[in-house]
């Protein structure tokens, strides 16, 4: 095969990856679009001849037996279907992590993974005007440094920060330096953390992405081994939305009413047993902190703490001391 021939295949093929069963080409289509394009000019029976060879590759192409005949590529050639194109896209759009800029330019590559007819109907039902969404710029070479330390086994040494009461970010510590042995990315309740074993505390935490305040520096020193019996999964499992506190193993009373809500947040693996007509009693190992406590009160009484006790005196000690400052404020609002 000559190297105009073997061109000639190609063009073919990259004309081919933009068709689909509603926008399908002609032999005559094909004809004047290398002609128009390439300046390649062929015979009436050469392309049939050339699709003929494509097909025997492996290429799934599609022929449509009308008056002229007509060529598509099957859908189920491409790399992904538009269902899951649209789903791509679709948790692109909704990610809070993800810069409004970089997500727009993320949807055009998604949607170019698909045929040209597909991108109208990506877009056409994506929401995502007035969506929460960050703006640091800088959490992709964030996350590709943390990722590159995890993969060489190094420490990383960064700034954090939190934002204060004017909405401006302040440096914690003083601006002072975290050194960390990072073990793993994850992805929970709508942030990315990074992992690790902590050199202060000396202690398995977790950092968000995006308030770490410029790119880590990768330091020339090995990171600490992850502690025997450490498993990643699990830690995050209990760690409800990922805040460091102490974890313990606890005890639950729910509703049967809530079995849904509980699956959502633990999953299918979570350890349920039946407790009375109406309830079922849960356990799980959780990091106890006020979020935990704040998950508990959103059931509205319908998930209980029953067992370890010190856990349900300091859940009570919160409960009351809202009531109180509630209490305090309809006061001073009257």
């Amino acid at each position: 095969m000559d190297n105009d021939s073997k061109l000639r295949l190609l063009y073919i093929e990259k004309m081919l990856q933009n068709t689909d069963e509603a926008h399908p080409l002609t032999n005559a289509e094909m004809m004047r679009l290398l002609e128009e394009k390439h300046g390649i000019t062929t015979h009436r029976t050469t392309i049939p001849s050339d699709i003929d060879l494509l097909i025997k590759s492996g290429m799934e192409i599609e022929v449509i037996e009308s008056k002229p005949k007509k060529y598509y590529l099957n859908d189920y050639a491409r790399m992904f279907s538009l269902p899951e194109l649209k789903m791509l896209v679709d948790a692109v759009a909704s990610s809070k992590f993800i810069t409004k800029k970089k997500s727009d330019e993320l949807i055009e590559k998604i949607a170019a993974l698909g045929a040209p007819s597909s991108i109208p109907s990506l877009k056409r039902n994506l929401w995502s005007e007035g969506r929460i969404k960050q703006e640091n710029e800088r959490i992709y070479f964030i996350i590709d440094a943390v990722n590159q330390a995890i993969n060489e086994r190094k420490k990383i040494a960064f700034q954090y920060f939190q934002y204060d009461v004017k909405k401006e970010q302040r440096l914690k510590h003083d601006g002072m330096s975290y050194k960390f042995s990072p073990y793993a990315l994850v992805w929970n309740g709508d942030y990315y953390y990074m992992v690790g074993l902590s050199e202060k505390h000396n202690d398995i935490g977790n950092f968000r992405i995006d308030r770490v305040a410029k790119v880590p520096h990768i330091l020339n020193e090995d990171a600490l081994p992850m502690p025997d019996g450490f498993d990643i999964a699990d830690y995050t499992n209990g760690m409800l939305h990922m805040y460091n506190s102490e974890r313990c193993d606890v005890k639950l009373i729910c509703d049967n009413s809530v079995m849904d809500a509980i699956i959502d947040k633990i999953g299918t693996n979570a350890q349920t047993y039946a407790y009375d007509m109406a309830s079922f009693k849960l356990e799980v190992n959780v990091a106890v902190n006020h979020v935990f406590f704040s998950w508990v009160f959103g059931f509205g009484g319908k998930v209980k703490i029953k067992e370890p006790e010190e856990v349900r005196d300091q859940y009570r000690k919160m409960v009351c001391s809202a009531a109180d400052r509630l209490k305090k404020a309809i006061r001073e609002c009257q």
